[in-house]
């Protein structure tokens, strides 16, 4: 069996479904899970892009987690990618919010910002967290 990633962003969304729309239709991610209630809502959903994977699922469900995050604000995700400029392109062919275009940084990198529908901030980039200490 494969290892997987060893941190996992989680994230809770009003409209799951709307945020799996977005995340694999404007930044490529692909749907590895994705379950669902009696009630129709997103209970567990994963999505990979390379080695990484991101949880989510819907707010309102009244689990342990969904009362813990109740008034957690939005957060920041970065997700290595090996084209900035390819990656920005797609996101807005999908009508993402871009907070800031390819950007190249001090260290290196190219990357730039975006907002999902529900005001997280994803950043795309070059820069590989962990490979310099390889």
């Amino acid at each position: 069996m494969a290892e997987g990633p060893s941190i996992c962003p989680t994230l809770l969304y009003a409209d799951a479904k709307a945020a799996i729309r977005q995340l694999t239709e404007a930044f490529g991610f692909t749907g590895s899970a994705v379950y669902e209630g009696e009630d129709g809502k997103v209970v567990h959903a994963e999505l990979s892009y390379g080695n990484g994977r991101v949880m989510l699922g819907s707010k309102g469900t009244g689990s342990e987690f969904d009362k813990l995050m109740a008034s957690a604000g939005p957060v920041g995700v970065f997700v290595h990618v090996v084209d900035a400029d390819a990656h920005h392109d797609r996101a807005v062919e999908h009508g993402v919010e871009i907070l800031m275009p390819p950007t190249d940084q001090d260290y290196g990198a190219r990357d730039y910002m975006a907002r999902d529908l529900e005001g997280n901030v994803w950043s795309f980039g070059t820069y590989r967290p962990g490979a310099a200490d390889s």
